[in-house]
């Protein structure tokens, strides 16, 4: 599951920067940017956020995209964008709301971590989880651009592919009410632009699907932070990636 993420400017940047490219940067900085909702300090993807993300047509200069994948065939926004905030890996290719993205319209969501929440007796704990190196996550994610059939507005949205949780996400993420644990798909950095590649067959598939494997736990870390949720929650402010102390759990991984 990943319904909560931090995402800077700094970190949605991270394949635009590789270029070098100063005038984009500079106009991703002061226009683009006003088209988004960052900073996300902690967001929540019912909020449907608008973020930067890396399309397999766009792989190295970021577009705007609303969080809540909506296929071409929906009539309504609303019925469906709630569903589609994530897509399990094991079936991106065979269910009806994603198959059509996962062969043509991949795309990479970097971010700089993301919240978990972890369920100990009555009370639910969050977690903050990020890379040890603090460099920013990449996420395998797919997109499509949509219209509305009744007004003609287009809305270009997205959603989070995840996978089967590490061992860390294990004890993290307990949810008895949920099949095993989950986690999105975080690409090594060298193998991003493999997730974006042309898939014209069979083969072009399977090497895609050996990419949605759990993030090694050893290049992990994660932390306690206080409530997302709630009159106490923090809210989209710096303080929520800050360490919070709870009674009788681990607080650090």
């Amino acid at each position: 599951m990943c319904y909560d993420v931090n995402a800077q400017l700094s970190a949605q940047l991270k394949r635009a920067l590789r270029d070098g490219n100063e005038q984009m940067i500079k106009e991703i900085k002061e226009r683009m940017v006003r088209d988004t909702d960052l900073p996300l300090f902690h967001v929540s993807g019912f909020q449907h956020p608008k973020m930067f993300i890396y399309t397999s047509e766009s792989p190295n200069v970021p577009v705007v995209s609303q969080w809540g994948l909506i296929p071409d065939w929906a009539h309504d926004k609303t019925e469906i964008w709630n569903k589609t905030l994530n897509a399990r890996g094991e079936t991106i290719f065979e269910k009806n709301s994603f198959k059509t993205s996962a062969k043509e319209k991949r795309c990479i969501i970097c971010i700089d971590g993301f919240y978990e929440h972890h369920h100990h007796g009555k009370e639910t704990i969050p977690y903050y989880i990020s890379r040890k190196d603090k460099k920013p996550i990449s996420l395998a994610g797919l997109w499509n651009e949509w219209s509305d059939p009744e007004t003609g507005e287009t809305l270009h949205t997205f959603s989070i592919v995840t996978t089967e949780g590490n061992s860390m996400m294990g004890e993290i993420h307990n949810n008895p009410k949920l099949k095993g644990p989950r986690m999105p798909v975080i690409l090594p950095d060298e193998l991003e632009d493999e997730w974006l590649a042309e898939c014209k067959d069979m083969l072009d598939q399977k090497k895609l699907e050996e990419l949605l494997k759990p993030y090694p736990q050893t290049e992990m870390t994660a932390h306690t932070v206080g409530k997302l949720r709630g009159k106490h929650a923090v809210g989209n402010q710096p303080e929520a990636t800050d360490y919070f102390e709870y009674e009788g759990v681990k607080e650090e991984y």
